[in-house]
């Protein structure tokens, strides 16, 4: 597994902080964020095309739109990997 460190959000306390990883050997970007309240879950439930349902192995996570260029970052990270 060859992680890298992206960022944390900037207005993190640092104690529950969303954060972003990109796995450049699985081409994958791992994503540390908030648990959505129940009313939230629902809300993504309803709409998901997969039946409404988040598997066990899966979850629903919230990051801050102020994280995007560091989502751009894990994405790009991860594209450069594929061009090796």
């Amino acid at each position: 597994m060859a992680v890298e460190f992206v960022g944390i959000d900037p207005d993190t306390d640092r104690d529950h902080c969303p954060t972003v990883w990109a796995d450049t050997e699985a081409q994958e970007i791992l994503l540390q964020g908030w648990k959505p309240d129940a009313t939230t879950q629902s809300a993504c439930e309803s709409t998901s095309p997969a039946n409404g349902s988040v598997p066990d192995t899966e979850a629903i996570i919230r990051i801050p739109a102020r994280m995007i260029p560091m989502l751009r970052e894990a994405c790009d990270a991860v594209e450069r990997t594929e061009l090796r």
